[in-house]
Formats: structure tokens, sequence, C-alpha cells
């Protein structure tokens, strides 16, 4: 459905990779083999695109069952020794009904800057990832929870108390990048429980000045029993920053939510939210939902001044496997001939009607 790769800028986007053979199987049946191939298959497909394991910048770790992250951790230390990328691992299953993970990521090209961030008086992380990211303007993080960095204790507390410390936490790495909240761009947040929703927001909003961040927020399970929040950053330092709202159709001009942005642009990037197609009319069909999603994003790329030619890459979440099929031929409708990166994913909505969230990355 995605394309392998697409390169844009010093930028390469990743689609997911899973532990298949050349023969299309999956290969081992237990998750330390099956993190060897997947990252295999990450090195073969970052090579054919100008890069290496030692260039990604992020990566996304889509793991079928908790109690695999402590093995699939001792694998995927091993490619990457020094100056691991960002990661963010939360609990949904792979497409292949054997695979036990898959990856996605994002990688620079041979030239571009590549800094691992990690704050003053921070212990290295207890997993192999490093916490930030710099290439020029653009900070990756890693997946936060609510962790104490100097000794890497769990912190507790409810929904809000555990937004409140991930993003105390993610304001030291931007600080130590030479940012703040405000150069936020996108954020995507994964809650195991939708309940928890209204109180993250409102924890949330307090560290945003508008406008605020791209968001998507799905139900998804994390490495961590005891973590109940975790949320993934991407910041650029731009002058040319400013938020888009989608307009309602007919071009009437749309109104911002209070909690993100429908999109942000810094300079010739576009970083849209995760939108939905849910209504009366579309309840319990996912291809009208995925068509008025559809149209909501192409609305908010036209009013950016870009078009799906510069999509460079999406998230598809969708909740009900069976749906898989019928989004994605949608999608790729959409799109037409020059595809992008990106993922799907079979996972949990905040919106109770909704069946399908997409989230955008463009580029001119």
């Amino acid at each position: 459905m995605h394309a392998p790769f697409v390169t844009s800028g010093p930028f390469v986007h990743v689609s997911s990779v899973g532990p298949v053979d050349g023969s299309g199987a999956v290969a081992g049946d237990d998750v330390a083999a099956q993190t060897r191939r997947t990252l295999e298959n990450l090195r073969e497909r970052l090579r054919a695109a100008g890069a290496d394991l030692d260039r990604v910048a992020a990566v996304m770790v889509y793991l079928r069952d908790a109690a695999d992250f402590a093995a699939m951790n001792q694998a995927y230390a091993a490619f990457f020794p020094q100056d691991p990328p960002t990661r963010t691992t939360i609990v949904v299953p792979p497409a292949d009904s054997k695979a036990l993970l898959e990856v996605s990521a994002v990688a620079l090209l041979p030239g571009a800057e590549r800094r691992a961030v990690l704050p003053a008086g921070w212990k290295p992380s207890p997993s192999p990832y490093s916490y930030g990211i710099l290439s020029g303007d653009t900070l990756f993080l890693s997946g936060l929870v609510a962790r104490n960095p100097a000794d890497n204790s769990f912190k507790g507390g409810d929904v809000a108390t555990q937004t409140r410390a991930v993003l105390e936490s993610a304001g030291t790495i931007l600080h130590a990048a030479g940012m703040t909240h405000a150069d936020v761009v996108s954020a995507r947040v994964y809650l195991p429980e939708t309940a928890d929703f209204p109180a993250m927001n409102e924890a949330y909003r307090t560290f945003f000045p508008e406008p605020r961040p791209a968001r998507a927020t799905v139900q998804a399970g994390l490495a961590g029993r005891d973590y109940v929040v975790e949320l993934t950053l991407l910041a650029v330092k731009s002058s040319a920053r400013r938020a888009i709202a989608t307009p309602i159709e007919g071009s009437t001009p749309g109104s911002a939510s209070p909690n993100l942005s429908s999109a942000i642009q810094a300079g010739e990037r576009l970083f849209l939210s995760g939108m939905l197609g849910n209504s009366k009319a579309t309840k319990g069909d996912a291809a009208a939902q995925t068509l008025v999603t559809l149209d909501r994003l192409g609305r908010t790329l036209r009013a950016a001044g870009f078009e799906w030619e510069h999509v460079r890459d999406g998230i598809v979440y969708v909740t009900d496997a069976a749906n898989r099929a019928t989004v994605e031929s949608l999608w790729r409708e959409r799109l037409g001939s020059r595809q992008a990166a990106g993922v799907t994913i079979v996972t949990g909505l905040v919106a109770p009607d909704g069946l399908v969230e997409i989230m955008l990355t463009a580029a001119r």
C-alpha cells in the first residue's frame, strides 16, 4: 500500500518493515529472531535510499505483545551501538498475523547533521534509544512516559499527572536543543484507555501556546503496564511557522480546536493532524469515513498551498483489520501515481464512532 521509502530534502521516510525473508515468509518464531530480520530488512531499504542504519533519526516499533519488549530491546540494541535513534514502542498487532513486530523509520541522508541530545544531569535511557536526535532545524523526540530521567524511576500518578511529567521532560529535551514547546509542530499521543482523553487534554493544553501542534491521539497499549500515556513529539525551529485551519466545504474558513491545529506549516513542510470522517451519515461505514477524511485532508493541504503530490508520509489508523483493504485502496486512489511512505495500524480511536484516522506529512 505504501511506497517502500520516500526521500524529502535530507529526510528518508521509510514505510513499515516486517520480519520477512526473501520468499516473503516470516523469518523466525521468536521476537529476537524477528527483530534481527526486521532491522536487516530496514538496513537494506535504507541502503537503497542512499542511507544506512547509522543515519536513522527516529523509529516506531509496533509490537504485538508487551511481554516481548525486553527481548526485542536486546536484539535491537546490537544494530545501534552508538547514539541510537529516537524510538517509540506501542503495543498493536502488526499487519502479518505471524509477525511479532514491524517498524517504520525516518533517516537522514549523508551530509545532514545528526546529533544525539541528552540533557545535562540525565542518565541515558535504559532502553536502546536517544531522547532526542537533532538535524539542522528539526528535533526528533522519543516517545516519553512519566519517568524521572535523573534515575529512570517511575513518577506515578493519574493521566493528568503523567501527562505533565512527560511534557516537563520534553521541555528539558527541547531546551537542550535550543527549542521550546512553541517549536513543536506535531504530536502523537497514545492512551491505553480512551476514558483518559479529556483529562490528558486538560493537562496537555497548558504546555503549548497557540497555535498548538498538529496532533493525533489513538488508543494503544504501552510497553510498561504502569504508564497511562505516552507522547511522541517533533519540533522544527522556523520563523516561517503558521497554523492552518481546515476549511469547511465551499471554502468557508474553518475554526481552530482548543487542543490542536489542523496543520502546522514550517517553511516548506506541512504537518497535518490526524483527521476523521465520522458522523451520523457515515456511522459504521469505513469506506464513507475514509472518503470524508481524505476530503478534509485535501482541503487542508490546499489551504496551505500544497497538493496530494506533496505528501511524503502517512499514518493510517483503522479500528478493524477487516476494513484495512478498503481503506488502503481508497488511500492509493487518492494519492495516484505518486505514493507516499507510511504505515497502516490497527488500533482504537478516541472518537467513539470513528473507524479511520489519517495523519500526514507533506513537503514541497
